[in-house]
């Protein structure tokens, strides 16, 4: 069974039901279904054009649950032609639907949740143990999710800007989370950067690609994280970080500064410097001042402290450090980092280990306690 072939196949399936009058609830339910019956069918007998069995299946589905629903939900009219089975056309409606799920009715979090499941093509199973929560509590968040975007048409998405937010926290997604989604979100945010011309969407472009350019140097062999000071330079894409910093310089020159050009111009400094020694952390923290001013935010602040102490030392980054409440997420562990730099390895070793208890992912707790244990045996750096 090609999982892969079904899953890209999902999307434009699912964009092709709600062309055809399906809302966006019921065809999601109806796409399911449709791919539980392929796994069933077809690994004994794969159809000649796939995309259209699917297209067929989960129209006769949708129609045989409006069926079922027609006193209540009033939709006769819609279960009386069934189209004629054959070829589907070859549409990518994908983005299209991101701009559905990303509706300004949904939080982000319930966004980007409904985005992974009806778009990725995600289990909920998988997008909770994404977000470090039980599969029942994410399987409510996703239907309350489909519920409130049950009835929106195409000619109600949500703008530009919640798109780009979901798109972006799709990226970290699969820029950080077991399942690879980051490259498909660079080929959205692409063909939007195509179809829209708006500097916020070329900054989240610069952004990804100058993120995405430094994968292969982000695990050692055995999978664990390399921090990006010890990450092995060389193996950065050169091209993909000269796309970034052009299109980030194209957008920059436009005077109209939005959060994610500030944070590309961060990632281009770090793409900039030939070894981390050679990295401008004082044009870094003026970048922070900037993204700190757009957005507010104390995950913001906290990166700044750790700017902060690379360019002043520190003690100037444990300083800043001390204003931010430290229930921030990682705020233990920049403290044991700027503790360590400090040169107190007893702080800094019981704090490794505090922050790999409250670590969001299995990479990052065993980096941070592989640090603990390199303090306490009294192994260098």
């Amino acid at each position: 069974m090609n999982e892969a072939l079904l899953r890209s196949l999902t999307p434009s399936v699912l964009g092709i039901l709600v062309r055809r009058g399906a809302d966006f609830a019921a065809a999601e339910d109806a796409v399911q279904d449709a791919l539980v019956e392929a796994v069933r069918v077809w690994p004994d007998e794969q159809p000649r054009d796939p995309k259209g069995w699917l297209v067929t299946v989960a129209w006769r589905r949708f129609l045989d649950a409006t069926r079922a629903e027609a006193a209540r939900r009033r939709r006769e009219d819609r279960v009386d032609e069934e189209p004629v089975p054959g070829p589907a056309p070859a549409t990518d409606d994908t983005l299209q639907l991101y701009f559905l799920c990303a509706h300004p009715s949904l939080t982000p979090s319930s966004a980007v949740a409904l985005t992974l499941r009806a778009v990725g093509g995600l289990t909920t199973r998988q997008i909770a143990r994404a977000y470090l929560v039980p599969e029942a509590t994410m399987a409510q968040r996703i239907s309350r999710a489909k519920r409130t975007v049950s009835g929106v048409r195409f000619d109600q998405p949500g703008d530009v800007a919640t798109v780009l937010r979901v798109l972006y926290l799709v990226f970290n997604e699969g820029y950080s989370g077991d399942v690879d989604l980051a490259a498909e979100a660079i080929r959205l945010t692409r063909q939007l950067a195509a179809a829209i011309d708006h500097p916020e969407v070329a900054g989240l472009l610069a952004l990804m690609l100058l993120h995405h350019a430094r994968r292969a140097s982000r695990t050692a062999p055995d999978g664990s994280l390399v921090p990006l000071a010890e990450q092995d330079r060389g193996r950065w894409d050169t091209a993909m970080i000269a796309e970034g910093v052009e299109i980030l310089q194209a957008a920059l020159v436009r005077d109209r500064l939005g959060e994610f050009q500030a944070q590309a111009a961060v990632a281009a400094l770090h793409a900039d410097a030939r070894t981390a020694e050679e990295t401008d952390w004082v044009q870094i923290v003026e970048w922070y001042d900037e993204l700190a001013g757009l957005t507010d935010s104390p995950v913001v602040r906290l990166n700044r402290a750790v700017a902060v102490g690379e360019a002043d030392g520190p003690r100037a980054g444990l300083a800043e450090l001390d204003a931010l409440s430290d229930s921030l997420p990682r705020h233990t562990a920049v403290a044991a980092y700027l503790h360590e730099r400090d040169g107190d390895l007893e702080t800094a070793a019981r704090l490794y280990a505090e922050a790999a208890h409250k670590a969001p992912t299995l990479a990052e707790r065993a980096h941070l306690t592989r640090q603990a244990a390199r303090l306490n045996t009294g192994r260098p750096g």
